[in-house]
């Protein structure tokens, strides 16, 4: 990226933060030099931001108001579980705010007040537009993980939704969905950034180039960790029963499952497909080997094939296409006075759920 002027640099090199309009015209990027996605160091510096903060912080700026103390809440348009919050608070830094808000994983209703934040409005105010983003997006994937979660029950499910967005916020969404409820996540660095290991076994293609599911299964067996589940993908080249029983003779009880993922083009993952599977494995001796499907599933699909026999689920799709939950920030209090626009209740809104997760002993 090309940075014009001197404006939106600091003294140490490092983007400043947005505070007028000339800032912004300063910025000068390059699409053939980056990936489109932003840098942590722009987001915080408030590229991303809807332009009219900068408006808004240039006027305040002019009349004096910039550092005027305010009290603002975020709320939400529908019901759901709440993920971010540990995002949204790194995005604040060291600022001198107060900020309350509920735990990750707690279920909220449509108008909950999620977050407030009390402080000096030019602390915070460009960053609405990244908060708002954070939130909603994160919350969204977690309440569709949560759905799914209640769905399993017991039986584990593991978040394969990074392929379904855009590389930047994989790690957000499958975090959120861990967040939600799942069990765990393939993408790397969400896995990481939870302190976890990242689950999943192997794709289609290293059976496609071998030629063999026998000869990959004892590969991976050969050569992956101890603590890497012998989970063998068994719908490639043959019947998925026959498969299943060509593994299980190979590996024996080394073998932890079989994963079917046959495609729609087969007809998908069916529960009778689960229930031959369960049966010619129990019949031949193999009971210790578990069913993990994979590929489109849903609640209801899940709850089906849990009946059938399966025991685990790679979920992507129906967690990755979660609509962001709509946030909403209103200011609250101006200097100390409730209020609020015209159809908000002034001043701060109770939820005994929030907590004080940022205090400046300032304020």
């Amino acid at each position: 990226m090309v940075i014009g002027g001197n404006h939106n640099n600091s003294k140490d090199g490092s983007l400043k933060e947005l505070t007028s309009l000339e800032d912004v015209e300063a910025i000068s990027v390059s699409p053939e030099e980056r990936l489109f996605s932003a840098t942590h160091e722009e987001i915080r510096a408030g590229h991303t931001t809807d332009i009219y903060f900068i408006r808004t912080r240039e006027i305040l700026d002019r009349l004096g108001l910039g550092h005027t103390p305010v009290v603002a809440e975020i709320f939400p348009r529908s019901p759901g579980v709440i993920a971010g919050v540990e995002e949204a608070l790194n995005l604040l830094g060291d600022k001198p705010l107060n900020v309350w808000a509920l735990p990750e994983g707690e279920e909220f209703q449509a108008k909950d007040v999620v977050m407030r934040i009390e402080g000096p409005y030019d602390e915070f105010g460009i960053l609405e537009t990244p908060l708002l983003g954070i939130l909603a997006t994160s919350s969204g994937w977690a309440t569709a993980a949560r759905e799914i979660k209640k769905a399993a029950g017991d039986k584990q499910v593991i978040c394969f939704g990074a392929r379904h967005v855009h590389p930047a916020v994989a790690p957000v969404l499958e975090r959120s969905a861990v967040i939600g409820g799942v069990d765990g996540a393939s993408c790397i660095l969400a896995a990481k950034l939870l302190g976890r290991k990242p689950m999943g076994t192997v794709p289609h293609a290293v059976f496609l180039i071998v030629g063999d599911t026998v000869k990959v299964a004892e590969a991976y067996d050969r050569f992956m960790p101890d603590d890497a589940p012998r989970i063998i993908l068994v719908d490639t080249f043959k019947d998925e029963a026959e498969e299943s029983l060509r593994v299980a003779e190979a590996l024996g009880k080394r073998l932890a499952g079989v994963r079917l993922d046959t495609p729609g083009e087969r007809g998908g993952v069916t529960p009778d497909l689960v229930r031959e599977v369960r049966a010619r494995l129990d019949q031949a001796g193999f009971g210790h080997v578990k069913i993990l499907v994979s590929g489109g599933l849903t609640p209801e699909r899940i709850r089906q094939l849990i009946d059938a026999g399966a025991s685990s689920f790679g979920v992507g799709s129906f967690i990755s296409q979660a609509p962001p939950i709509d946030m909403t920030l209103d200011i609250k209090e101006v200097n100390g006075v409730p209020i609020a626009k015209r159809g908000r209740i002034p001043g701060r809104i109770h939820n005994p759920k929030l907590q004080l997760v940022r205090h400046n002993a300032a304020l």
